[in-house]
């Protein structure tokens, strides 16, 4: 939660959803991470994970791109944090 790479939950009776990234972490931890994502996928091309993201936003759609990004950066964070634990 520190990096603020969460789902802000929207709870209202018995629906549940999500409303986007909650906005209650570190916000240059957050752009650091986002940035990161971006520079993995320009150099680690043939990597799991950016095969994944090209999977995932086949198409014209930047929309998906940069939605997918902030997944593809939480992904990065729990590699990163597996790695060093």
């Amino acid at each position: 939660r520190y990096a603020g790479l969460t789902g802000a939950p929207d709870e209202s009776g018995s629906k549940r959803r999500q409303k986007g990234l909650a906005k209650a972490g570190n916000a240059r931890v957050r752009r650091g991470l986002i940035q990161l994502a971006w520079r993995f996928l320009r150099f680690q091309k043939d990597s799991a994970l950016a095969q994944w993201y090209r999977a995932r936003t086949e198409g014209p759609t930047a929309a998906r791109k940069t939605k997918m990004i902030v997944a593809l950066a939480r992904k990065l964070l729990i590699a990163l944090w597996r790695l060093s634990t």
